[in-house]
């Protein structure tokens, strides 16, 4: 009972100090709690934006001298730990590197410091209320913490970023959801540049809204257009237009704004998440995948109605198919399959599936599967890509 009497009172005193504390003493509170509950201490690192490397957060922003350790996501303890989304231990035992999430989204990774080695290192952090709880509490202060700091910002960033990326991050969703009956993900590259791509997603009672948007050209204006079609999607869908509706409205703000100087092509679908009905609309963009199983994968059908904000006045068709549970759908950009090597050759509607296949067999998060996806696509493009690549991936589970 003092154990837990400990723990209840270390996690009170971290919650009612963090009301009033900004994203800079995160790491002086979580230090505190730790010590609290028994740790010789603790410290928290967050993921860049491409997911290559963890950096801790120190309270002194990110410059020379802050004194905070960085660790390669691919080639670290602490960085098996972010993959798996499962605890792992230093080989001594005296270190628990513990994922940090907001739902299933990775945010990173917490340190916990024992003074002495436990005497049973197998598992000894699955049976660790506390680590877990201290945790889960920093996946929920740095959620509500970062959104109104710079500081958040510089630490989790690599690179300078565009103004066209910066405005299209801050308008997106999560990197990830998930829930009982659909898991939900998404990659962007190239992240400090991305400019026509968009996506989007809700799950509204029984239904998951999905969608993605690839804007003409890669500059600010192809920003604007993308981040135009994505704010219009929201506020339609949010006064209950249908899909057709919603890609019309679309084109009506894209034409106001620009005349037909402008267009982006995309991808409106509705999931009914009791029966796997997909609902959906074509608007002049690549077929969504639907891969079923292991080894089978095929494209969906819906006659297109020409990009929005084009002005071809084509017919909107809304079309239906049905997921039977574990069904994943893949929406993309062309950024995906149209990245090519060195000779030429391009990355490919079949090794897209085949990566996404071979690596969710293996068990990984969804999330891990995509930042491996993006990974490769840019070793297979030297590193660099010429248009912005986008993948949104929805895993139907059947109803709950």
């Amino acid at each position: 009972m003092s154990e837990e009497r400990d723990l209840g009172e270390a996690l009170a005193g971290l919650l009612q100090a963090s009301h009033r504390a900004t994203f800079e003493q995160l790491p002086g509170l979580m230090q505190q709690a730790a010590v609290g509950c028994g740790y010789a201490g603790a410290r928290l690192f967050v993921v860049d934006l491409q997911q290559d490397v963890l950096r801790e957060v120190t309270g002194k922003g990110r410059s020379a001298g802050d004194g905070g350790q960085e660790w390669a996501i691919d080639s670290t303890l602490a960085g098996r730990a972010y993959q798996s989304g499962q605890p792992v231990l230093s080989g001594d035992g005296r270190h628990a590197w513990i994922p940090v999430l907001d739902g299933t989204e990775r945010l990173g990774v917490f340190d916990l410091r024992r003074a002495v080695a436990p005497k049973a290192i197998q598992d000894e952090v699955t049976r660790d209320p506390a680590g877990w709880a201290l945790a889960s509490l920093a996946g929920m202060l740095l959620v509500s913490k970062r959104a109104n700091s710079d500081s958040y910002a510089r630490l989790a960033r690599t690179g300078l970023m565009s103004v066209s990326a910066e405005m299209q991050w801050t308008l997106l969703p999560p990197m990830t959801f998930a829930d009982e009956r659909v898991t939900i993900s998404a990659a962007m590259e190239p992240a400090y540049e991305i400019a026509g791509d968009g996506f989007d997603y809700a799950v509204t009672g029984d239904v998951a809204h999905l969608a993605v948007f690839d804007s003409m050209g890669h500059d600010t204006s192809a920003g604007l257009t993308a981040s135009l079609a994505m704010a219009t999607s929201r506020n339609q869908r949010r006064q209950g237009a249908d899909l057709a509706d919603v890609s019309r409205a679309i084109e009506d703000t894209l034409v106001g704004q620009f005349g037909h100087s402008r267009y982006a092509t995309g991808i409106l679908a509705d999931l009914d998440l009791n029966t796997g009905v997909l609902s959906w609309v074509n608007r002049g963009h690549l077929l969504p995948l639907v891969i079923r199983g292991e080894r089978w994968a095929t494209t969906t059908r819906c006659p297109p109605a020409g990009p929005m904000g084009a002005g071809l006045g084509l017919p909107v068709t809304l079309c239906q198919d049905r997921l039977e549970p574990g069904d994943r759908l893949l929406l993309y950009t062309d950024g995906i399959t149209e990245a090519q090597d060195r000779a030429g050759g391009q990355f490919g509607v079949q090794r897209f599936t085949d990566f996404v296949i071979r690596h969710h067999a293996t068990g990984l998060p969804v999330a891990e599967v995509l930042r491996r996806l993006i990974h490769g696509l840019l070793d297979y493009h030297q590193g660099r890509l010429d248009d912005d690549a986008t993948v949104l991936f929805c895993q139907w589970n059947g109803p709950s």
